[in-house]
């Protein structure tokens, strides 16, 4: 006898076993399981090795006890079953499969030669009656038929099963469809319809049943509604996306919706059905089948989509989209009048600072109060947009003289002038206006808005909070700030920029013990700029970053050269630009420049203002411990010209503070009273912070600031800032006394 393929399963499961509806297994294992039930070893063994390699999955039982318990705990196909056994018979063991509703088709195998055998097998439902001894092929055929038949009726019942649930999903979808589902007859009468024409439209089922479309059509869209009621085609030709009005029964309908309680806007989709006509051998048109959807809260969205593409969401004023198309249509209409327009450009002076200071949050009430005044000021027929930022645009159509423009501007400026109460914060604000004039200042809207933008900017030059008209003399200067600017482009390219030092000195040693690094431009035709004729053009126009990536690399390969030269002990100290801080990655800029070069971080000392940190101060102290964990120290520049300088103190990691020139430019007597810088020494001395007075020129600064305990300091009354071979000579040469001494 062969060892049993299959192990048993009894300790695995408890209780009866559930009929097979299908049983799980049968989906994981695609072999038909046969269980083979004789008392005779050699012919259950012979029969073992006959089905044995054609693809099935064999469970032997010598018993009828053996076959139960098998069925009892395993899922079979089909039992090929002798009916005589020694324990319990064929037909027990049938009715025990009967009565368990185990589903496995049954072959019996007898040698019994009586008819009744046979009859209560089959009754019994067997599949088949195979008498011994049979013929081989003959048991093949029937186990094979026996599955195949197997096969069949479990692809039909899951086939059933499919439609089954197709059709209860059909009508699950129909019924709680958002859309209106119907069907009309050939005369357009409703055949039947969903749940959802009630629940949008008030009408029941009961009552729409029967009558015609028209009951629910909106008067003024019958003929429209006449075509897609009616459609008769199949194909894409059918009505698709038909928009129609559908009235709802008096008292249904939501107020609140963009509609009212007696209309509802739908798109419509339908289509013919047809059946054949055998008679005449083609199709015969019966009815409509179709879907409404209610599309009135997408219309009303599409409504203020609409608007909002042509409107600021912040000031509700026309954005520069719908104001570039009102001034053409005014020039159009100045041209055809032959009368003048002025276009203004109008720029809040101040605005940036008040933004960073009380916050976005305010710096938007700022803005719509703004537009709320501007707005007062204009006749009918004005047009006031923003243009972006804290920038707005105007046009003025049909002016008289530019005195009107001029009178416009003015009470801009006054009302602007007025202070802003933004929850408590007194606010004061201004505005620069350029004021460009059709057709003199241009005859194109670009022209005119581009115009007016360099007469803002005019005024901005001039100091602020004022207005201008355009004028050609205006437009040169712009070329020559897009020339420097191109200018400044090329010099990062052509090597063109350079670093300067200005050494700091101990006053009692004389010795230089540190250097600010400040940047020179050697530009081809104007010579040797510096940065303060540079620099703030770069900021304006966004060259801040790839400078201050260019001044890192430079300052570590003169720091390798003055190093080499004897400075090692020497600082630099190395002012960080705003927009260069407020990028994410300059510390690792740092970082990397510090390592690729082999500088000791000590070594380098960061410049940064007090105004530096308003805009985001947590992000800031962020940055800037970063620094001091690599070892960076921090200085304060400009100290007590900024704001809140005592809370930056402790708020941020400062190693060193900076006494502003324009306090030591006060100091005029050695023996005198100053009372800014004592107060800033004392703040430094108590903090434990490193001192620099900046600015020193004369002798009567550096002695009063040497006897008051401000011992470092820088200035023309040392050195100049110098370019690196002169700092190298100047780090050789260096006194060894005091800088009175070396006076001396």
């Amino acid at each position: 006898m062969p060892a049993q393929p299959v192990h048993r399963a009894a300790d695995l499961f408890s209780g009866e076993p559930a009929p097979y509806s299908p049983h799980p297994e049968a989906q994981a294992d695609p072999q038909p399981r046969l269980l083979l039930v004789d008392d005779e070893p050699r012919l259950l063994s012979s029969l073992y090795e006959l089905l044995q390699g054609r693809g099935y999955r064999l469970t032997t039982a010598p018993s009828g006890t053996d076959a139960i318990d098998h069925l009892s705990h395993q899922r079979f196909d089909l039992v090929l079953l002798d009916l005589r056994l020694p324990d319990i018979g064929g037909h027990q063991i049938m009715d025990f499969i009967n009565e368990r509703n185990i589903d496995a088709d049954v072959i019996v195998m007898s040698g019994e030669v009586g008819i009744d055998a046979a009859i209560g097998a089959l009754k019994r439902g067997a599949y088949s009656y195979l008498r011994k001894p049979y013929g081989r092929e003959e048991l093949l055929s029937t186990v094979s038929n026996a599955l195949q038949r197997r096969r069949l009726a479990e692809e039909n019942a899951r086939i059933a099963r499919q439609l089954e649930n197709s059709e209860k999903m059909y009508r699950y979808l129909v019924d709680s469809s958002p859309d209106i589902i119907y069907t009309l007859n050939h005369e357009g009468r409703f055949t039947f319809v969903n749940d959802r024409a009630y629940q949008l439209l008030g009408y029941t089922r009961e009552e729409l049943i029967g009558q015609h479309y028209s009951i629910v059509v909106h008067e003024e869209d019958t003929e429209r509604a006449r075509y897609v009621f009616n459609e008769r085609r199949v194909d894409e030709r059918a009505s698709r996306n038909v928009e129609l009005r559908l009235k709802c029964r008096n008292g249904h309908g939501n107020s609140d919706r963009t509609f009212n309680t007696t209309l509802m806007t739908i798109s419509l989709n339908a289509i013919g059905m047809h059946v054949p006509d055998q008679e005449v051998k083609k199709l015969e048109f019966f009815g409509t089948y179709g879907v409404a959807r209610d599309i009135t809260d997408r219309k009303r969205a599409e409504e203020v989509i609409s608007y909002q593409a042509f409107h600021d969401i912040l000031t509700d004023l026309p954005n520069r989209i719908l104001f570039k198309d009102r001034l053409g249509l005014a020039v159009i209409q100045a041209k055809r009048k032959q009368t003048e327009l002025a276009v203004m450009f109008i720029d809040l002076d101040r605005f940036k600072l008040v933004n960073d200071t009380l916050g976005h949050v305010k710096g938007d009430e700022l803005l719509q109060q703004a537009a709320g005044r501007l707005k007062e000021c204009l006749r009918k027929g004005d047009t006031l947009a923003r243009q972006g930022g804290d920038e707005f645009t105007i046009v003025l159509p049909e002016l008289r003289d530019r005195d009107d423009a001029r009178m416009v501007a003015d009470k801009f400026l006054e009302v602007l002038q007025e202070p802003f109460d933004l929850d408590g914060h007194e606010v004061h604000i201004s505005a620069s206006i350029g004021i460009a004039i059709y057709p003199k200042d241009g005859e194109s809207i670009d022209e005119l808005l581009r115009h007016a933008d360099i007469a803002m900017y005019q005024v901005k030059a001039l100091g602020k909070n004022g207005h201008s008209f355009y004028h050609d003399s205006m437009l040169e200067v712009s070329h020559q700030k897009i020339a420097l600017e191109q200018a400044l482009r090329r010099a990062l390219e052509h090597d063109e920029l350079e670093m300067y030092y200005q050494p700091q000195i101990d006053a009692l040693s004389g010795r230089i013990v540190g250097a600010e690094a400040l940047m020179r431009w050697n530009h081809p035709t104007r010579g040797l700029l510096s940065a303060g004729e540079f620099l703030p053009f770069a900021e304006e126009n966004g060259l801040m970053l790839p400078i201050s990536d260019w001044m890192i690399g430079a300052l570590c390969r003169d720091m390798l050269k003055w190093t080499a030269a004897g400075g090692g002990e020497v600082r630099l100290s190395l002012n960080l630009s705003p927009q260069y801080l407020d990028r994410g990655d300059f510390f690792e800029k740092m970082r990397s420049a510090l390592t690729r070069y082999g500088i000791a971080p000590n070594q380098v000392e960061v410049e940064i203002t007090e105004n530096i940190c308003i805009r985001n101060p947590q992000y800031a102290i962020e940055q800037l411990n970063k620094l001091c964990q690599l070892g960076v120290s921090i200085a304060i520049d400009d100290f007590g010209t900024g704001y809140s300088s005592l809370s930056y103190l402790h708020r941020f990691p400062i190693h060193t503070v900076k006494i502003d020139q324009s306090f030591v430019k006060e100091i005029h007597e050695e023996n005198g009273h100053y009372p800014v810088i004592l107060a800033i020494i004392s703040i430094a001395r108590g903090l434990g912070l490193n001192l620099i007075a900046e600015g020193v020129e004369t002798e009567e600064q550096a002695r009063y600031l040497t006897a008051n305990g401000c011992l470092t300091m820088q200035g023309y009354l040392f050195y100049r800032p110098i370019a690196l071979p002169d700092f190298m000579v100047a780090l050789r040469t260096q006194p060894g006394l005091n800088w009175r001494a070396a006076q001396a």
